[in-house]
């Protein structure tokens, strides 16, 4: 099993402040005998006027590495690779990608970045780290 990220614990806040419950801490994806993984976090939230449960999945990333482009490519492959492996297993799950919002306004807003974002239908989480809030949900 892979570390948490260092802003597991914030993230967790946030959706429980929100109204999300934590599901799974770790979720765990087996999509073949050789994919397993283990995405940060699975939580429900009640849909009150539907009477339904929302699921979705959230890899956390703080992109603290040398190069942030090595790390949005990172990023990026095991985002796909997961929603894959999600939509075989759980597709009512929807995946998201957890960002910093410094992270956020200083990588995501580029042009390029934005356009990876739009054509591959990442769906972002983005969070106030000091607030432990969540400031967008980008789908």
């Amino acid at each position: 099993m892979a570390a948490k990220d260092i802003f597991h614990k914030t993230v967790c806040t946030a959706l429980e402040k929100e109204g999300w419950i934590i599901t799974h801490d770790p979720l765990f994806v087996k999509a073949s005998q050789k994919f397993k993984a283990y995405i940060d976090l699975g939580a429900e939230k009640l849909l009150t006027a539907e009477k339904d449960r929302q699921k979705i999945a959230v890899e956390i990333k703080s992109f603290l590495g040398m190069s942030s482009i090595n790390e949005f490519h990172l990023a990026v492959g095991q985002f796909l690779n997961y929603r894959l492996a999600l939509q075989q297993l759980e597709p009512e799950r929807i995946l998201y990608l957890a960002i910093s919002l410094d992270i956020y306004e200083e990588l995501f807003l580029d042009l390029f970045i934005q356009q990876v974002i739009e054509s591959y239908q990442i769906k972002l989480l983005v969070f106030y780290p000091n607030k432990k809030e969540v400031v967008l949900w980008k789908n």
